[in-house]
């Protein structure tokens, strides 16, 4: 089956990360709300719907269903990182932490500057007590979206417990 298309939704998007890069920058919520809707459409409606489907499962706690629903996604729009990482990010909620991090890695391809799975991925490194990859990933994705308490809060805890040491 043809792949759909999914990157001409996300071009011309580079105004918007600076806007959200600048901590001062007043539009910032504007453009992160912008930047997630672009990532947030395949090009095609079909997709969308899967993404859809497998975020609500998500909500639900269906880890298993949303796992299925963007497993089909990934497999017709391989192209389309959201897909990628809400199965990520399903994976990590089911506690399989290789899948996860696999997913994430080609979240990470198809869009270097995804903020929230640079968290996520420091969110797991952290928890499997690789502290020092985790603090690089929670500062790769400060450095995109200052704007993240949670992230600024895992890089002040890492900071903390690692001062004086080497990372």
């Amino acid at each position: 089956m043809a792949a759909f298309p999914s990157r001409a939704e996300t071009d011309g998007l580079a105004p918007y990360f600076k806007e959200l890069a600048d901590p001062n920058d007043p539009g910032w919520s504007r453009a992160e709300a912008d930047i997630r809707r672009a990532w947030s459409r395949s090009g095609s409606p079909a997709m969308d719907l899967l993404l859809k489907r497998g975020e609500s499962a998500l909500d639900d706690g269906d880890t298993e269903a949303a796992i299925e629903h963007f497993t089909a996604l990934v497999d017709h729009a391989p192209d389309f990182a959201e897909g990628w990482n809400g199965r990520a990010t399903a994976y990590f909620m089911a506690g399989l932490y290789g899948p996860a991090a696999s997913d994430i890695a080609h979240v990470l391809k198809l869009e270097p500057r995804h903020w929230g799975a640079l968290a996520g991925l420091g969110t797991m490194l952290e928890e499997m007590g690789d502290d020092s990859r985790a603090l690089k990933a929670y500062q790769a994705s400060f450095a995109l979206n200052p704007h993240q308490q949670d992230v600024k809060d895992a890089i002040a805890r890492l900071d903390k417990t690692h001062q004086g040491t080497a990372l």
